[in-house]
């Protein structure tokens, strides 16, 4: 497991703890059994971007910033080297986050791939409203959010306030390479 997977599911117990909530009230507010709780809090397997996103919601907390919290330092750059990487590899998702992690600032910018025919479903967004805007840079990409859906081409921009049920599903041979901005509420 990456040094970035063990400090996420330091975190993920920090939080927990914080809160004062056990494993068991945990798994109820997110779904999540509380095998799965342990093992991810344990470092003994790495959440799918479905589970971390159920666990976002728990916490309020967007993934970008989640991941951001992982991370260490106060840089204002960071090179391709020091951008954080998780890997989802039930999912076939691929996270860098491209913006130095930094509380006081609203947006984000991350890198988003799917290897080809790879899906993400989400139940609901780790915050309701967030203002996302996706522009597609490689391969085809199919977003839909209850009962909207768009196919993006390369240079294809989408603009959205993310709520409720949605999907992210990649060309079957092709996959999707794309730039993804996080704006907070």
């Amino acid at each position: 497991m990456s040094e970035t997977e063990q400090r996420l599911a330091a975190r993920l117990a920090e939080l927990r703890v914080q809160r004062g909530w056990s494993l068991d009230e945990l798994a109820t507010a997110s779904g999540i059994s509380r095998a799965s709780l342990s093992r991810i809090e344990r470092s003994e397997t790495s959440p799918t971007a479905t589970l971390l996103n159920r666990l976002c919601m728990v916490y309020g907390l967007t993934m970008s910033r989640l991941l951001s919290e992982v991370e260490e330092g106060d840089n204002l750059l960071l090179t391709p080297e020091q951008q954080p990487v998780w890997h989802d590899e039930t999912s076939g998702f691929v996270r860098r986050n491209l913006s130095p992690p930094a509380a006081h600032f609203r947006a984000e910018l991350v890198e988003g791939q799917l290897r080809p025919a790879a899906r993400i479903d989400y139940d609901a967004p780790p915050v309701q409203g967030l203002e996302q805007h996706i522009w597609l840079q490689e391969g085809e990409l199919t977003v839909a959010m209850d009962a909207q859906r768009w196919r993006l081409q390369p240079g294809d921009c989408l603009r959205f306030h993310l709520t409720g049920r949605s999907s992210f599903t990649a060309h079957p041979a092709l996959g999707a390479r794309y730039l993804l901005v996080v704006c907070k509420p």
